[in-house]
């Protein structure tokens, strides 16, 4: 199970934009890559297509998933959270801090 999900809230611990903060658009666990939005932009010359026109264009660029953390929605404090299994045998993410479940 992973540390970070789609839609998370996580900050930049490491690199050009350390300290933002940002909402995980995508996770490819495969390559240990997230990709953070309003984080880690970089610019991509693009020619022009029957549906889109050229030009410089700004994208967010993969992070390495070591470079970010989870921020708890409650606490709002970066955490490495634990894993605990509840009642029923579903295992949870958990906040380290202020002990809520975060979903």
């Amino acid at each position: 199970m992973l540390n970070i999900k789609k839609k998370d809230k996580v900050v930049v611990l490491a690199g050009k934009d350390k300290g933002k903060e940002g909402e995980v658009l995508k996770v490819d666990a495969e390559k240990g890559k997230v990709i953070v939005a309003k984080v880690n932009f970089v610019k991509r010359h693009t020619k022009p297509t029957q549906t889109d026109l050229g030009g410089i264009k700004e994208k967010e660029s993969p992070l390495s998933i070591s470079n970010v953390m989870l921020v708890c929605p409650k606490c709002s404090k970066p955490n490495r959270p634990k894993f605990d299994k509840l009642s029923d045998g579903k295992k949870v993410r958990v906040c380290r801090k202020c002990g809520e479940i975060i979903v």
